[in-house]
Parts: C-alpha cells; sequence; structure tokens
C-alpha cells in the first residue's frame, strides 16, 4: 500500500471532524486535529500558544504535534486519517511570518498523494471557543491551501457536500480505485 497516511483537509467548518468520526466508527484510526489539542493543553495550564494570542507560537507548536502524530501512527495498520496536519500549520506559519518551513519540512514527512478538501458551507459553518475566526478567514484559509498542496505534489480532492456516511464511503471508494474495502 503506497503511503496510507490520508490527510482531510480545506475549509474550517466543512465537516471535517464529522467525516472523521463517521471513518472512526467504521474502524479506521484517527487522528485528531493538532490544533484543538493545543488549545485545550494550552488553556489548561494557562499557555499563551493559542491562535488568537500568539499564532506564531501556536503555529510552531502544532507543526511539531503533526510531526509526532506521524511518527506515533507508523504503528498502526491501514489507512490512518489525519484531521488537517503538517501542510495546514506549516502553510499557515509561512503565511504568517515568510519562515520558509513549508518545502524543507513537508518534503520530509509526506502524507498519501490525494488530499480531500472539505470546502467553503457555510450553511454548516460555526464558530465556538476553539474557532473563533469567522466565514471570510475560513475561506483565505480553503484558498491557501488550494494553491500550497498542488505545489508540494499532492492531488487535492474536493469533498462532495453530502452526509458524513456519503463523504466516508466516497473517500474510501476514491482511495481504493473505486472498490470500497473494509476497515
Amino acid at each position: 500500500m503506497q503511503n496510507r497516511f490520508v490527510l482531510i483537509s480545506g475549509c474550517s467548518g466543512g465537516g471535517k471532524s464529522t467525516l472523521l468520526a463517521e471513518l472512526s466508527a467504521r474502524g479506521y484510526p484517527v487522528v485528531e486535529e493538532p490544533g484543538r489539542r493545543i488549545i485545550a493543553d494550552q488553556r489548561a495550564s494557562g499557555g499563551t500558544a493559542l491562535p488568537w494570542v500568539d499564532a506564531a507560537a501556536f503555529l510552531r507548536r502544532a507543526i511539531d504535534v503533526a510531526v509526532n502524530d506521524m511518527t506515533a501512527a507508523r504503528a498502526q495498520s491501514g489507512w490512518v486519517f489525519f484531521d488537517r496536519g503538517l501542510i495546514d500549520a506549516a502553510s499557515a506559519l509561512e503565511a504568517l511570518t515568510g519562515e520558509p518551513v513549508l518545502h524543507p519540512t513537508c518534503s520530509v514527512h509526506r502524507y498519501h498523494r490525494c488530499v480531500f478538501m472539505t470546502p467553503p458551507w457555510p450553511e454548516i459553518y460555526v464558530t465556538d471557543s476553539e474557532r473563533r475566526h469567522g466565514f471570510e478567514a475560513a475561506t483565505a484559509e480553503h484558498r491557501r491551501l488550494m494553491e500550497t498542496l498542488p505545489a508540494l505534489g499532492y492531488d487535492v480532492i474536493h469533498l462532495p457536500k453530502t452526509s458524513p456516511a456519503e463523504r466516508a464511503h466516497f473517500v474510501l471508494a476514491t482511495l481504493s480505485g473505486g472498490v470500497l474495502p473494509k476497515a
């Protein structure tokens, strides 16, 4: 099996976490979004590596977490699905600071060539205590990733605006060349 680490990326609030919950319910290992874990940790410890306090520190930490997630996922067998990951954090840090982290970091640590993107979907977009940015910022993030991923050699596959079950079927069928594998 070619690289079995599958990145689910795209617009904030586009249904990534819901899709990953569906894949997990089907027995596939999933890796939670680094950003949400970092926010929970920083809030619990009184830290300042939060996107609305110190975005650069937050993104550097997200890069470290994503690399560690990829290392830990090697122990899993079969497809492993990532809710965001290294490319999302490195792309955002480079856009924010101009630091050239994207190509050196993301060239060494690779996901499966197919990256599944959630499109901007205003009908399901919501903010919460961890997602404080608005829909405009989410769509700008989506545009940045749509430029970044092909430049890194990934095939971007747009997820349809359908139910989580239909999206999971679409992902699994795409990865298996149209023949749906078992979990």
